[in-house]
């Protein structure tokens, strides 16, 4: 028997002495301790001292960690280097089919999972959480958290469990099979219980990878009994419903407005579908809030630096949380010092609502190149602001410029009454006819390489109109390509409209306090 287990039921596992805040350290009254001159009042910041990195870790982890032991429902840890020595590893992430597009730099996405494993409650605890014991195998709750490069905030997506998706080698199925498919099928036969959890970890990696068209960089999972811990651990946090919440099948049963929770309640909070207006989206918009609310209370300053409750976290969070074999949290943490509230945004995946498949209840996706474009918008890297340009090249005299004119619109005659319109106006026109294709949306202005000036003389006649060089113009010529944008020389064309932000109808952030279902 380690020592692990022989501690009593629900007491933090035991740091490293190296690793212990409290270890070696003189009570608050002693005036300083050997070899250090005495101190007084607080640490500055940037002492470098394990205290101010504790904070600053604290404050950094928290805004991606946290949603983590949400996972079912739960927070997460305060810091890397205790929280590399404490945590359960496992090897989630795969080999292939997890080699997605959409990178940006150094970004990372980090697939955070709720299980719903209860092996480890107590009697007491499995009667306060209203369950019974169970090994589990469902992943109940998926987010996908994307940090980028910069640091400069976190977008978490969440997956309902019902996502009706294509599972490698498996076909399709709600998304909460792809673990329990790994768990039971894929692992070697005699696998241990920790090869049975990395197989299973493996392919919901997979599907979600073929889902989004991403690379998932690492994995985080905690069980249900670290949601109740943490949550406790952390003196609650603040919520806001609309309405009353009463529900026999989670025990939830709380009040209408602005209320603090934690323990059985904050788990039933997460938990509560049945009674919901839209069932699993509700669930799902009350964990978001609940990790928003979680970021709030630990960067406030009564657990920012408070190290008693610190250490209690890391120590209910080594019992509960796994992560893969790679992910630094220390490091995590230092990438992430810039993160607020205001800045972690919360969405769901874009679907088109519930449906019926095979007489099983399903979430219907978006299509795949929805989807793709989703996340490729949430991976890119912000757009730099360019530099200012030379000063663009003079035009010249029009009836300099031999122009050849393409109908691409789709609009028959369109050639011929641009050809005499630009003779009109001064342009000596060559060539008219049919385009390589009639589905040109954009009118287009093509020049060959050092002619610009000759090109941006045409684009002038029709403004609006896209300048590019192509290897099809020859020296001397401008091409112009008739798009169904066109409405006449001397007019501007019809401008495209702006793309929408994509934007999912749950979309909020950490720092929304708004009323909720």
């Amino acid at each position: 028997m380690t020592s692990s287990d022989e501690r009593p039921a629900g007491a933090p596992s035991p740091l490293p002495a190296r690793l212990d805040p409290r270890a070696g350290r003189s009570p608050r009254h002693d005036s300083g301790t050997k070899g250090h001159a005495p101190r007084s009042g607080g640490i500055p910041p940037g002492s470098g001292t394990p205290f101010w990195r504790l904070a600053v870790a604290t404050r950094a982890v928290a805004a991606v960690l946290s949603v983590t032991l949400l996972g079912v429902g739960g927070w997460g840890w305060y810091l890397g280097r205790v929280a590399d020595a404490s945590v359960s590893r496992t090897n989630a992430i795969p080999t292939s089919g997890n080699e997605g597009t959409g990178r940006a730099g150094e970004a990372m996405n980090l697939l955070l999972v709720g299980n719903d494993s209860r092996a480890s409650a107590t009697e007491e605890q499995l009667d306060a959480l209203n369950t019974e014991a169970s090994k589990g195998v469902n992943t109940d709750t998926m987010i996908l958290a994307h940090v980028p490069a910069d640091g400069s905030g976190a977008s978490f997506v969440s997956f309902p469990r019902d996502s009706y998706v294509k599972i490698p080698g498996y076909g399709w199925d709600k998304l909460n099979a792809a673990y329990a498919y790994g768990y039971t099928q894929e692992a070697p036969e005699g696998a241990t219980e920790k090869q049975k959890q990395a197989a299973g970890a493996q392919l919901l990696i997979r599907t979600i990878s073929q889902l989004t068209g991403l690379q998932i960089d690492h994995y985080a999972e905690v069980d249900l009994l670290g949601f109740f811990n943490l949550s406790s651990v952390v003196g609650g946090v603040e919520v806001n419903l609309c309405e009353p919440a009463q529900d026999e099948f989670s025990g939830v049963d709380l009040e209408a407005g602005v209320q603090t929770i934690s323990g059985e309640q904050a788990l039933a909070f997460v938990r509560q579908r049945h009674g919901l207006p839209r069932g699993d989206f509700d669930r799902i918009v009350r964990q978001q809030t609940f990790i928003g609310g979680m970021i709030r209370k630990m960067l406030s300053d009564n657990v920012l630096f408070d190290l008693g409750k610190q250490r209690e976290l890391v120590g209910a969070a080594a019992d509960s949380l796994t992560v893969d074999q790679s992910l630094d949290l220390f490091e995590l943490a230092g990438q992430m010092q810039s993160v607020t509230a205001g800045n972690v945004q919360f969405q769901t995946v874009p679907n088109v609502g519930t449906d019926q498949e095979d007489g099983k209840s399903i979430v219907r996706l978006e299509d795949e190149d929805s989807l793709h474009d989703f996340f490729a918008q949430l991976s890119a890297e912000p757009e730099e602001v360019a530099a200012p340009s030379p000063e663009a090249p003079a035009t010249v005299d029009p009836s300099t410029v031999e122009v050849d004119v393409y109908n691409g619109s789709g609009i028959s005659g369109l050639a011929g009454k641009a050809a005499d319109a630009l003779t009109a106006s001064g342009f000596s026109v060559g060539t008219t006819g049919n385009a390589s294709s009639m589905d040109h949306e954009q009118t287009e202005v093509r020049h060959a390489a050092g002619d610009e000036a000759l090109a941006r003389t045409v684009a002038a006649a029709i403004p609006g109109a896209v300048i590019k060089e192509s290897d099809d113009a020859a020296t001397g010529t401008v091409h112009l390509v008739l798009g169904s944008d066109f409405n006449g020389v001397g007019e501007a064309v019809t401008a495209a409209p702006a793309a929408p932000a994509v934007e999912t109808e749950d979309a909020r952030t950490a720092a929304d306090t708004t009323c909720i279902n």
